[in-house]
């Protein structure tokens, strides 16, 4: 199995900088206890400032696509990160990779 990991960039809002904070403690929060991943809020050190980043880790591809139809199942869920960006990112300023592990034979 390869752990798979999702990647989003986004710019947080200067004018909604502490709404936002809160919000994504709120998604981290209720993603990591009701879903079956795990999910960290990266700060930047270098490059822009209001950039942040949720990275989040699921157990393969199959994982990560069941994980992603119960989340947006569940409207509470939907309307956490409903608010988040509509009300603290910059539109357009969402960027989402995914990666993961490689295995080598040794």
């Amino acid at each position: 199995m390869m752990t798979v990991f999702v990647y989003q960039t986004f710019e947080i809002k200067q004018d909604k900088f502490q709404d936002a904070m809160e919000n994504l403690k709120e998604i981290q929060k209720f993603r990591n206890e009701h879903f079956e991943q795990k999910v960290e809020i990266l700060s930047p050190i270098s490059g822009q400032d209001h950039t942040y980043a949720l990275l989040s880790t699921y157990d393969g591809l199959a994982e990560m696509e069941l994980q992603d139809k119960k989340m947006f199942d569940d409207e509470d869920y939907l309307k956490l990160i409903g608010d988040f960006f509509l009300k603290n990112i910059i539109q357009g300023s969402m960027h989402t990779q995914i990666y993961r592990t490689t295995t080598t034979k040794g």
